[in-house]
């Protein structure tokens, strides 16, 4: 989730390349329905990785809430281009297992997303 599709793109271009199957959204409510509707199927997301600040529209931060509402088990990647914010030093306490800074690096951001998907 990232309100930039330029980002969007890239993100779903090196997961796709990694070998994961992708859905993208341009805000929190998106993905939070997204989510509800993969997991209704029957198909659940194994992973979210979700821009903490959308401009205009609800961001990471309210969109992890509603999430562990629906599923106190989600996996989700808090990613933000301020490495500065203390939701990104503090993640856990926030309801994220894992954190990646803007610009992404594929080594690393392919490193966060396996550690993170991996993790019971």
């Amino acid at each position: 989730m990232d309100d930039e599709e330029i980002i969007r793109r890239l993100a779903g271009d090196i997961l796709g390349y990694l070998g994961y199957e992708v859905e993208l959204a341009a805000s929190g409510e998106e993905a939070v329905g997204k989510f509800q509707k993969a997991r209704d199927s029957g198909e659940p997301f194994d992973l979210l990785i979700m821009d903490l600040t959308i401009p205009g529209a609800m961001g990471g931060k309210e969109a992890i809430e509603l999430l562990l509402r629906i599923d106190h088990g989600v996996k989700a990647i808090v990613s933000s281009g301020y490495s500065n914010d203390p939701i990104l030093a503090d993640y856990r306490t926030h309801g994220f297992s894992g954190a990646v800074t803007k610009p992404y690096r594929v080594a690393e951001f392919s490193q966060i997303v396996y550690e993170v998907s991996k993790k019971d």
